[in-house]
């Protein structure tokens, strides 16, 4: 994989852009999207804001909650809290609705593969994590707490508040959560940058 400056950003890029997309493919499906998103609909449904701008207004929000338990963002952090709502507006105004589950269903699993292989992409390109990942890294690693402890907490205590907003749970948001993991385990590996190795010295 690219390793100069360059190409890694042009990955980080590509990753965001298709994971924005993703998401919107998978609202467009209607049977449920991933727990982030539910709350990002929630919002948007009981706000002026759309769908995109309340990703972005998350993923601040999320931001600040790094500093008390003292994570740094990097360069992917902050692309990412900018990047990924503009991207899922734009393919929410380009992509209809779907109808009907012989269409629905392969749809969102269109958009899952997408989003799995944007979070090899732009992790991959070792920017930083995205704000939700370094939030769930950084409690585990104050508390102590397994991550998978940690995650459930944070995913499922969003996707309560999103759902009361009114976001779109369902057999897909299920699906999420299930297969997002093992796909990502086959996407981060393909599309990891190694770091150089070190440099040595030949014997005199």
């Amino acid at each position: 994989m690219p390793t100069s400056f360059p190409l890694r950003l042009l990955q980080l890029l590509l990753g965001l852009f298709l994971y924005g997309m993703g998401a919107a493919v998978m609202i467009r499906a209607a049977i449920g999207v991933a727990p982030w998103d539910v709350l990002s609909q929630g919002i948007a449904l009981q706000t002026p804001l759309s769908f995109g701008v309340a990703t972005n207004v998350i993923g601040a929000m999320v931001l600040l909650l790094w500093w008390p338990i003292r994570q740094k963002p990097g360069l992917g952090t902050v692309l990412n809290v900018m990047l990924i709502g503009p991207s899922a507006q734009f393919g929410l105004w380009l992509l209809p609705e779907v109808h009907g589950l012989a269409w629905q269903v392969p749809v969102f699993v269109c958009g899952l593969l997408m989003v799995a292989v944007a979070t090899g992409l732009y992790i991959g390109a070792r920017f930083g994590p995205g704000p939700r990942d370094g939030l769930m890294t950084g409690l585990h690693a104050r508390t102590g707490w397994p991550i998978w402890v940690v995650r459930s907490l944070i995913e499922g205590t969003v996707l309560l508040i999103g759902w009361w907003l009114g976001g779109n749970v369902g057999v897909g948001t299920l699906a999420f959560a299930l297969l997002i993991g093992p796909l990502c385990g086959v996407t981060l590996p393909l599309f990891g940058i190694r770091k150089p190795a070190p440099a040595t010295v030949a014997a005199p």
